[in-house]
This record gives C-alpha cells, structure tokens and sequence, in this order.
C-alpha cells in the first residue's frame, strides 16, 4: 500500500509476532507479512513455528549459505513439495550430482551468442505490446497483464519456435491453474509434517499438470522428427546438449522438466520485474524523461534492437533497482542438513534458513532511504554489496537464466518508453503479494500516452 506520495507500494513488516496460526494465515495471502519489522534493522532473526527457523540478512552469512557452504542448504522441502509435481527434478529442484550434470548440459544454451541470438524475437514482441497498448487509446491498461502476454510470446517462440504441435495458451493456462491450486503452503509444511503425508491441495492441481507435461512431450517428440530450425531455440540447444564431462544427454522427461521450468521462470518474473518497472517509471515522471532521452541518443530514434541493451545503461538502472524493489523471488528457504554457525548463532540440522530478499533489499543498514526508488543506485555497481543484492539468487546455483531476463527487460522496456509516456490511474495503487513470486494482487493499471 502507499503510505505517502514520495515512496512507491510495499508492505508494511510485522510489529507483533505472528503465533502459528497467523503465519499460516500470512503464508496463504502474502508471505511477506510475515516479515518482522526486525528483518530489515538486524543481521539476524530467529524463532520457532512448529519448526526452528532464521531469517538471514547479513551479507557475510548469506555468501556462507549461497556459496561457501551451498551443500548444507538445499532448497527447503516445502518448496520442493510445491513445485516438483509440475517440473520433477528439473535444475530448479534437483541437488548434488543431479543438478550438477543437469547445469552442466544446460549452461551452453544460456551463451552470450545464443542470448544475443534471441533478440530479434525479443524486439518482435514488445512492438507486438506496443500496438496492443496503442489501441486503449487513453483508457487504463493493466500492464502486469500485458506483460504477461508479451514474455509469454518470447518464450514460447524461443523454446518451440516454429512448432505447429505447441499449444502455448494451454500450457499458459495449465501453469496458472497449478499454481492457483498447488501454490499455497500448507499448514503440514509449517509444522514440519513428513513429505508422506498426502497435503490435500495439491490432489486437485493433477488433472493440469498432465496436461501441461502431455503438451510439452509432445512437442518435444515432433521436433525430434523434425530436425532442428535455422537459427536454433532453446528446445534445439537443449536437444543437441551434453554434460561435457560425461557425455550424457538428456531423455524426454528430464527435457521437458527443464522446458517448463524455463517456460514458467521465463515469462513469469520477466513479466513481474517489467510491470513493477513500468509502474515505478509512471510513479516518478523524471525518471521516465531521463530514460526516454537515453533511448533517442541511443536509437536515434529507429526502433530499439538488440544491440542496444548494452548501451542502454539508465534503463538497466531501473531494471536492476525494480528489482531490488520487488524481488520476484520475495523469500528464499533452505533446509539446514548438517550443525552451522550463522551471524554467531547455531544452526541445527532440520532448521530452516530462510533469505527474505525482500526485507535484505529494503534493510536500512545496506541501503540508504531503502524504501525509495531510486535507480542512481545502480550508477555504480562497485558500491553495491553482492550479497546484498540478490534478484537471481547466487553461487552455483544462481539463475541460469539471469542474462536471457535482463536483456529482454532492458529491450522491451526500453521500447515501451520510446513508444509512450506511462502514468498513474488515481486510487488504483498495485498492492504487492507474494505466494510463490512477488506480484503486483491488483495488477498494474496505467495509462500509456504516446510520444
């Protein structure tokens, strides 16, 4: 919510501890009011609901857990419990030897070249956008929704381009209706209760995810008879992979596990960071005016193409401090396995270990004024803790895919810009909430002038 006219939306940390039953409550409607106000003042925060766990804010100690000591916290299992139905033991999911031969096949389809590559479809969609946006002819838009489809149009084009046999609503469909029924955490997780346990929510997402992996194997199936395309997308590059150091390649089902955890990371917080971008740039109209003439010294007024992301250094600025902002990844959880010490105290095996990204970004012992927008920031990255700072994770684990999202929200927001002047819709503030991303709940309505 809007607590004035000089700070943009966020949520307000918890003054008062939760108990059990309200972080259950917090947890189904936003997970990040379970934020202590603690969070963003103290290097660390513990306690115990049902089960021991500590919020991380202290950059020494989250390099420990991210890089330094990555194998004693794997991904929690209440996040393994929600996702694996829909992506199995893809890289997202997978640990130890697993993930590594999985990251090692992976890695080359996720190149500069193959990223630079990509571009083309990139550009193709935000003007797509452009002309969809055009046509409200001054009503308010919702841009969330807007960008949903156009980062949808990308990665569906660059997995399965050219494949007839790929229904991309159905699988986009399918995705939203998982997440809507499988996405919330269960009170059994928050107590701890054994995997076994059947967590009844979850019977219900099956029917989708049969569909969605139905549609994907089947596509894979079809460009296996096919052959590879011209210039080839990620379904090509993944097909043609190897581990180099075992040679293995990977069957139909690790494949399409992969696919669609590039399908759903692909879109979805590209998505998110461009509406929150895009809202952030209405909220403060000088930002917008810097951003446009850094497009026209740039451009020269064509239209924006791919090489120009890495010219285009303001319009990174903003996306990096939309980032901070409104992490798309709110909280990261781990599962501590063996006895640490983090921030002096002990960990113990069981407990765990949560990087609550959202408070880390707003914590006002890293970052000054931390609830303003602010993309100066970003001037010079030198000055910005690493661990301080954490949109796509870190260590081996990073997101394989970092390089692909920045500059595809470089390049549509940047044509998006050079196409209108974006403003805010009275009494329709974005309300940001997190169940597994940070979305805007009431999405983000704008209305888009041209210049």
């Amino acid at each position: 919510m809007l607590d004035n006219n000089t700070l943009p939306a966020h949520v307000p940390f918890a003054t008062e501890p939760l108990g059990l039953l309200g972080s259950l409550r917090a947890a189904r409607s936003n997970l990040l009011t379970i934020l202590p106000e603690l969070a963003v003042r103290q290097p660390m925060v513990s306690g115990r609901t049902g089960i021991r766990w500590h919020m991380v804010m202290e950059p020494g100690a989250i390099r420990r857990i991210l890089l330094e000591n990555v194998d004693n916290y794997p991904k929690s299992k209440a996040t393994k419990n929600i996702l694996r139905p829909a992506i199995g033991d893809s890289l997202f999911i997978a640990e130890d030897a697993h993930w590594r031969w999985q990251r090692r096949t992976a890695a080359p389809v996720f190149s500069h070249r193959n990223v630079q590559n990509l571009g083309p479809i990139m550009t193709g969609a935000a003007q797509r956008s452009v002309a969809r946006i055009a046509e409200s002819e001054g009503r308010a838009v919702d841009l969330l929704d807007e960008m949903v489809r156009t980062t949808f149009d990308v990665i569906s084009e660059v997995t399965f381009s050219g494949e007839g046999s790929f229904d991309s609503a159905a699988v986009h469909r399918a995705i939203d209706a998982y997440i809507a029924a499988a996405g919330k955490v269960s009170i059994l997780d928050m107590l701890g209760i054994p995997d076994w346990v059947p967590r009844p929510s979850r019977f219900t997402s099956g029917p989708v995810v049969g569909q969605m992996k139905q549609v994907a194997d089947d596509a894979i199936e079809a460009r296996r008879k096919r052959g590879a395309s011209d210039v080839p997308d990620l379904l090509d590059l993944l097909l043609a992979g190897e581990d180099p150091e075992t040679k293995r390649r990977m069957n139909t089902s690790e494949l399409r596990d992969n696919l669609l955890t590039f399908i759903v990371a692909g879109h979805e917080t590209t998505a998110l960071t461009l509406a929150w971008a895009t809202y952030l740039c209405a909220f403060d109209p000088a930002v917008q005016d810097r951003a446009r003439a850094e497009i026209a010294s740039v451009t020269g007024g064509r239209d924006v193409e791919t090489g120009d992301a890495a010219k285009l250094t303001y319009i990174r600025m903003i996306v990096d401090e939309a980032l901070r902002l409104y992490p798309p990844a709110g909280i990261l959880s781990r599962t501590a396995q063996r006895p640490d010490v983090l921030c002096g105290r002990d960990i113990q095996p069981g407990d765990t270990v949560m990087i609550p990204v959202y408070a880390l970004h707003r914590h006002h012992q890293l970052w000054d004024n931390p609830n303003a927008f602010d993309p100066e920031r970003f001037a010079d990255r030198s000055k910005v803790d690493r661990y301080a700072y954490l949109p796509f994770g870190d260590g081996p684990r990073i997101c394989i895919g970092a390089s692909f999202a920045i500059q595809e929200a470089v390049l549509i927001l940047a044509t998006l810009l050079q196409n209108f002047e974006f403003e805010l819709v009275p009494g329709r503030p974005p309300e940001p909430v997190m169940i597994l991303t940070l979305r805007p709940d009431t999405g983000v309505w704008l209305t888009a002038r041209r210049v």
